[in-house]
């Protein structure tokens, strides 16, 4: 019998073991798809700008979307809403795969089912993030949101190979087609699910809005902090697909094997922040946070001056372990600490501010790439990221310093 208290005390509940395991599946696949959709995209266009115009497609609806998802989060069955957007999505992939194997596909097919499977994911993601605290019990929360995030790594570390392992033989259709099977599995463990055994607590239903929630953030400078930090690093910063897209096919002279490869060495990094948070178990604080963001970015500086593929490679699990520690710590802080009937539209407010600048940070660095080259704009990147939330710190540090009985938090935790 797994304890209650190890880095694997989550997994004692059967319904989070079922969803775990799919969820590998459905990572993998997922990562195999993005790495096949970027290389399609390249190859259809050669064109940085056309990259990022569909990483921002993807990413958009997540600026406008991801609050109703988070509204949706508060009010509805979770399992029957994750069942409803696993089966939007296999279908999504299932049609690009098609589109590819018989040599129909056009470029505006790409957009519009990347656009699509963005919408798919703005609405699922609230319900994905909250649904672990109806999986798990509430101590074990932290523990179920590193091991998920360990699980997502796990994927980014096998799927990216194994596409650029299959685009390299077969073209990009089987990837896609790996993906559509995926949330296969993933319907099925949400269908085989016991509801009886389910942490949902009546009370915590919801009928408040979406203006409830933004009053509760403005009175939480700590979450506040956290969001701004969450904004600079995920726009700017976690554009690991691009960076190593262009940095494997225009400065490296790479081909599709050794851009999957990349995908691999920041999941090793990754996997080995996550799994280390998921044994510490630890509550980090703002600062915390800040303080890594601040050397992620720093991180991504450095990154874009590598001499050589080689060395390039060798730097990317760091950054992936930095990038990892920052957003578990934020995720983790943000669930945590918000009050449960109101977990939902919060998580819907963060994943907006982590998810939607997507769109804007993909097709600045298509154009910047484009006119100064993928060397200089990571650098650029790197150093918004982190002047960004030292901007954020100076501002907000006083606040953050508010005796806690004046934030909404549980009087259990306390600020680092």
């Amino acid at each position: 019998m797994l304890s209650s208290t190890g880095a694997l005390s989550s997994l004692r509940h059967r319904n989070f073991r079922l969803l775990f395991a799919a969820n590998l599946t459905s990572n993998i696949g997922s990562w195999a798809q993005r790495v096949a959709q970027d290389w399609l995209i390249l190859e259809l266009t050669h064109s940085p700008r056309d990259l990022g115009i569909v990483t921002g497609l993807q990413f958009l609806p997540s600026l406008v979307l991801s609050v109703h998802g988070g509204l949706l989060a508060d009010r509805v069955n979770k399992r029957k809403l994750l069942i409803l957007t696993s089966v939007l999505s296999c279908a999504s992939s299932l049609l690009l795969g098609t589109l590819v194997v018989t040599g129909t596909v056009r470029v505006w097919h790409v957009m519009a089912l990347a656009l699509a499977l963005g919408v798919f994911g703005a609405l699922e993601a609230p319900a994905r993030q909250t649904f672990n605290s109806e999986l798990v019990s509430p101590d074990e929360l932290r523990n179920a949101v590193s091991l998920n995030a360990a699980n997502f790594n796990g994927g980014r570390l096998i799927g990216p190979a194994v596409s650029g392992f299959l685009i390299a033989k077969f073209h990009t259709g089987p990837s896609f087609f790996i993906d559509a099977a995926s949330y296969v599995f993933v319907v099925i463990a949400l269908l085989m699910m016991r509801e009886s055994e389910l942490h949902i607590d009546a009370k915590k239903v919801s009928t408040g809005t979406v203006r409830e929630a933004v009053q509760y953030v403005k009175s939480r400078p700590d979450i506040m902090g956290i969001m701004s930090t969450m904004f600079f690093v995920a726009t700017f910063g976690l554009n690991f697909q691009m960076f190593n897209a262009l940095m494997a096919t225009t400065v490296f002279g790479k081909g599709p094997a050794e851009f999957g490869g990349l995908g691999s060495f920041v999941a090793i990094g990754s996997l080995s922040g996550s799994i280390i948070s998921a044994r510490l178990n630890r509550k980090h604080g703002p600062r915390f946070i800040m303080l890594f963001a601040v050397l992620f970015g720093s991180g991504v500086m450095m990154l874009s001056q590598s001499p050589s593929y080689w060395l390039y490679s060798c730097y990317l699990p760091i950054s992936g372990a930095m990038a990892l520690t920052t957003l578990i710590s934020a995720n983790t802080y943000v669930q945590t600490t918000t009050e449960p009937h109101i977990r939902g539209r919060v998580m819907g407010l963060y994943l907006m501010l982590v998810f939607g600048g997507t769109p804007v940070g993909a097709v600045l660095l298509g154009w910047t790439s484009t006119h100064f080259g993928i060397r200089a704009s990571m650098l650029g990147c790197g150093i918004i990221t982190a002047v960004g939330v030292i901007v954020t710190y100076v501002m907000l540090s006083d606040k953050m310093k508010t005796p806690e009985a004046h934030w909404h938090h549980p009087p259990d935790f306390v600020l680092t």
